[in-house]
């Protein structure tokens, strides 16, 4: 019964509710790729899922400085890169001739 009790106390922290927020923008994107690549009948990624994965990233970075854990702040700040880096490529890509 302890353990439920304190589930819930961890549950109320409003970080740790900010983190599961983080965590649930970041999934979105796997949901926002699935979901174009059914439409599309072949593997695709959306410009939406870049931008779900720079918010998340974004935010879990918050959570990560937050906590003053080193691994994820270095882990997301290489993501973000990565992301943000996708987003340019596709914007160059899809500039009208």
């Amino acid at each position: 019964m302890e353990l439920f009790r304190t589930a819930w106390v961890v549950l109320l922290d409003p970080w740790v509710l900010f983190g599961l927020l983080a965590q649930g923008i970041f999934f979105g994107r796997f949901i926002v790729q699935w979901l174009a690549s059914e439409r599309a009948g072949v593997v695709t990624i959306p410009r939406a899922f870049w931008y779900l994965s720079v918010t998340g990233a974004i935010l879990i970075l918050i959570y990560a400085i937050h906590r003053q854990d080193i691994v994820f702040i270095l882990g997301q700040l290489a993501a973000l890169s990565i992301y943000v880096r996708n987003i340019i490529i596709d914007r160059r890509g899809s500039v009208p001739a």
